[in-house]
């Protein structure tokens, strides 16, 4: 737990304390980093306004994501699409807007948790390939014309949705439910911001695109021409 606030951190160190996880926390940022390497943990909540050290939020998932692919949970006090899309950039797999209930943040951690530690096996047993995207679930490994593409467990897991249906129309509420939990099928600001950075990843003009296509009102379709 990763935040600047000792009342916060003692709410949070209490509530996931009872619930059976092992807890270390600091207010620092760069004593944060240290900490992710040197202890490993399971996951990192981390608070996006950080005041003491060198590093906010942002820089200290960016630096995280150097060496480790464990989820991370960016606490802030607002959320607009714009810090959305940062936070994705820098690394965060989810977000929770202070103030927050204990139920909501433990619910939060259990269905990440749930969707990094998906096995392969259960996913797929053969490279899904649509045009120049090609998806190893065996390795959750993603190539865009041969060059391998870094993508955070729920972006491949938001991607490996999509491609399990090509050329189909997956509707708002599916994808949330599928990729996030039935929780968060009515956050469609969610997963548009979601879509939004994917793109950047993926398609040659993001503004323009081609590969994950927008159904105004309904979802969005991964678009391959195989077959025709």
């Amino acid at each position: 737990v990763v935040d600047d606030e000792p009342k916060l951190v003692r709410l949070v160190r209490e509530v996931l304390s009872a619930a059976g996880y092992s807890v270390v926390t600091t207010g620092n940022g760069a004593e944060a980093v240290q900490m992710a390497a040197v202890e490993q943990p399971d996951l990192m909540i981390l608070d996006i306004r950080l005041q003491y050290g060198e590093f906010d939020g942002y820089e200290v998932a960016r630096r995280v994501r150097q060496f480790s692919d464990i989820p991370i949970i960016m606490l802030t006090a607002k959320v607009r699409e714009s810090d959305l899309l940062r936070g994705f950039e820098a690394g965060a797999d989810d977000y929770v807007t202070k103030p927050f209930s204990s139920k909501e943040l433990l619910a939060r951690i259990r269905a990440l948790l749930i969707r990094v530690d998906r096995k392969p096996g259960e996913l797929s047993e053969g490279v899904i390939v649509c045009g120049e995207l090609e998806i190893n679930p065996a390795s959750r490994r993603v190539k865009l014309s041969g060059n391998l593409v870094q993508l955070t467990a729920t972006e491949y897991n938001l991607l490996y949705e999509l491609a399990r249906h090509p050329n189909q129309v997956m509707l708002h509420e599916q994808l949330l439910s599928a990729v996030w939990g039935a929780e968060y099928r009515d956050d469609i600001d969610y997963l548009r911001a979601y879509i939004r950075y994917l793109r950047k990843k993926l398609e040659a003009i993001p503004s323009e695109p081609e590969l994950i296509v927008t159904v105004p009102g309904v979802g969005y379709m991964l678009v391959t021409l195989e077959g025709e």
